[in-house]
């Protein structure tokens, strides 16, 4: 299996010139969905990043990282990897389902982190094919924090396949969020994330939607940030999240959280489920 390592971390400019590239590319390419596994060896954090990134999340200053904020350092890997000609999808297009988060000790916001991103296996699904980008974060050879981005490649599917879904718990708000139209921009630019679906009302428009849409990787922080403000998280968990409908911008909606570890973000009315989320302690 190759490897290709980082010096540094790759530069957005390059990566979104390549992301159209690859999307515009031909079908006679050769895909090889576990050919490449990309590192970057030695990664920090840039203190005045974090702190955007906690302002626009809501994480409170500490010593540890939000344990979300990895998968901020993992991104440009992530978009490396789907945008190289080996990659069998095209990246644009691609529908993020959930991701799921494993800290298995906290992570201190100066230490210096060894990144690892490849592809996981494929499954079928109902409207196409599911895969996975697989992260994982190591502090002195030990690793410390994985990630699992869940995504579909849209097709005709596989009606009979099972698509594997957290069950809504039906939770009574906790608290009302007043999201403004400039979310996703202010997203974008602590998480790189530059997506057009998150920024503007023509560029959602163009891709389908009504209008600008929340970052999935958003409303994951924003509600483990919520729960760590009214009671505090454990050291280590995993904690996992299904993207269900869209969250349109400008909007009001409500989150919700049990302290079985179940947590929802709904609509206002709490008629359509936005967000699903389970946490388990380690």
């Amino acid at each position: 299996m190759p490897t290709r390592r980082y010096d540094d971390s790759p530069g957005f400019g390059s990566l979104y010139a390549r992301t159209v590239k690859a999307t515009l590319r031909k079908a006679e390419y050769e895909p090889d969905l576990d050919g490449l596994t990309l590192e970057l060896p030695r990664a920090t954090v840039d203190q005045d990043h974090l702190t955007a990134y906690r302002e626009v999340t809501g994480f409170a200053a500490g010593p540890a990282l939000p344990v979300t904020y990895p998968h901020i350092l993992a991104f440009p890997l992530h978009l490396d990897l789907m945008s190289d000609p080996s990659f069998p999808y095209k990246p644009m297009g691609i529908v993020h389902l959930g991701n799921t988060i494993t800290q298995l000790k906290p992570l201190p916001m100066h230490a210096e982190f060894a990144i690892t991103v490849h592809s996981g296996p494929e499954r079928p699904h109902p409207k196409g094919t599911v895969f996975e980008v697989l992260s994982s974060v190591s502090v002195d050879d030990e690793v410390v924090w994985t990630d699992t981005t869940t995504l579909l490649s849209r097709s005709s599917g596989t009606p009979s396949a099972h698509a594997d879904l957290l069950p809504d718990p039906g939770l009574e708000p906790t608290a009302v969020w007043d999201l403004r139209a400039n979310l996703g921009r202010r997203y974008a630019a602590a998480s790189g994330d530059r997506n057009p679906i998150h920024l503007f009302k023509l560029s959602a428009q163009a891709f389908g939607f009504p209008r600008q849409i929340a970052h999935g990787m958003w409303a994951k922080a924003a509600s483990l940030a919520s729960i760590q403000r009214s009671g505090g998280l454990p050291d280590a968990y995993t904690v996992r999240v299904d993207f269900r409908k869209p969250l349109l911008l400008p909007s009001r909606v409500t989150f919700a959280h049990s302290r079985l570890g179940d947590f929802a973000i709904y609509n206002q009315e709490q008629t359509t489920t936005h967000l699903i989320g389970q946490l388990q302690p380690r």
